[in-house]
């Protein structure tokens, strides 16, 4: 087994793509290459301490939720502790991966094991309809056109076997995919026009066929040149589309989340405390009583940027790990209530499903959460 094993199995579990532009995901330190002969520490925050301790466990990989390199390293030294953590990881040939917000928006990730929690269900399941605040737009891996034009039905096959020769009309693991329905075309030739039906200078109707065909958008130019060559008109019509990106629902960041039971603010936060088996949770209603609600926002960490998504999505409450004063004032005159639970704690209690989930994609990888890795903060 190597590192490009470990670094595949988690590009799987979350991939690289449903991370925000912002973060920095995947493989910091290590060469693909290397072994992976010993235990796989998992983490949400690489801190020195979490080092020391996977050098003294024998690791050969970190998997750190938050990302270890987040801005730019000008030197690697042992002058700062971020020098020095890495510094350490490279020498002791211990890789490092990051998968965090990738982790958040991903299917089964750390957003939807909160809603687990906070629906009340049994693991593995949400009691209630969920999907992306902001889902996931899915892109080709080759940005890809329609082209549309218009034949008679005598040349229809013709066109469609021309343009899948020069690299239209493959849709996954299928080729010469169109397309095609029948409809009437008009056409009004002028003096000079040499037209294939009927006589310029009349106006004729014709049966045609309208026939569409996907195409990669680098083999655009080749498919015109072609569908021209072989239509049968002196002036085809050809209509170019571009091709927008799918959202996939239950993909990206956050969540909206509708209970399939009513719940009330204290309920949900006793709900999440003994979830997430944290000490406290903090609560700001936006009404003076707290009434059974439904529909909450859900993101974990620091989820304030999506707040004022969730509340003009109908979320009754946002639920997170941490906001700032004035945001959580901004929620409130909003109707929204606010259910924080710590930036990490709504993050941590998530490395024992990801443990198990790479013991699923790797069987005989040795993943071992950190004993060292713990929030920053406690209560007094």
């Amino acid at each position: 087994m190597l590192v490009h094993d470990r670094v595949a199995a988690m590009e799987r579990i979350a991939p690289p793509e449903y991370a925000e532009g912002w973060d920095r995901v995947g493989l910091h330190v290590g060469a693909l290459a290397s072994p992976l002969d010993s235990p796989v520490l998992l983490t949400i925050d690489l801190t020195e301490r979490v080092i020391d301790e996977a050098v003294e466990l024998g690791a050969s990989a970190v998997v750190s939720y938050h990302p270890p390199i987040f801005t730019e390293l000008r030197s690697i030294t042992d002058a700062t502790p971020k020098e020095r953590i890495i510094l350490k990881a490279a020498r002791a040939g211990i890789a490092i991966y990051s998968p965090h917000t990738a982790l958040d928006a991903a299917p089964g990730g750390v957003t939807d094991w909160l809603c687990e929690g906070l629906s009340g269900a049994e693991p593995g399941r949400i009691a209630g309809d969920y999907r992306a605040l902001f889902a996931h737009e899915e892109h080709h891996s080759s940005p890809r056109v329609k082209i549309v034009t218009f034949v008679p039905e005598r040349d229809l096959e013709n066109i469609r076997n021309a343009l899948a020769s020069a690299g239209a009309g493959h849709v996954g693991e299928y080729s010469v995919c169109s397309f095609s329905a029948a409809g009437t075309g008009t056409f009004l030739g002028g003096e000079g026009a040499n037209p294939t039906i009927g006589e310029a200078g009349k106006l004729e109707v014709v049966s045609e066929c309208r026939i569409e065909m996907v195409c990669p958008k680098r083999a655009l130019a080749l498919a015109l040149q072609t569908l021209r060559r072989f239509h049968p008109y002196e002036e085809p019509v050809v209509d170019v589309y571009d091709l927008a990106p799918q959202p996939r629902r239950r993909i990206g960041a956050g969540r909206r989340l509708v209970l399939d039971q009513p719940a009330t603010m204290r309920e949900l936060g006793a709900r999440l405390r003994k979830f997430l088996g944290t000490a406290r949770v903090q609560l700001a209603l936006a009404k003076e009583t707290d009434e059974p609600i439904r529909r909450i926002g859900v993101i974990p960490g620091a989820g304030e940027s999506l707040a004022a998504l969730a509340a003009s999505e109908g979320c009754e409450a946002f639920i997170t790990g941490e906001m700032r004063h004035h945001n959580v004032v901004a929620a409130v005159h909003e109707g929204m209530h606010v259910l924080l639970a710590g930036h990490t704690n709504t993050e941590r209690g998530y490395l024992v499903r990801l443990s198990d989930r790479l013991v699923k994609e790797l069987p005989g990888i040795e993943p071992v959460i950190s004993t060292r890795d713990r929030d920053p903060l406690i209560v007094l």
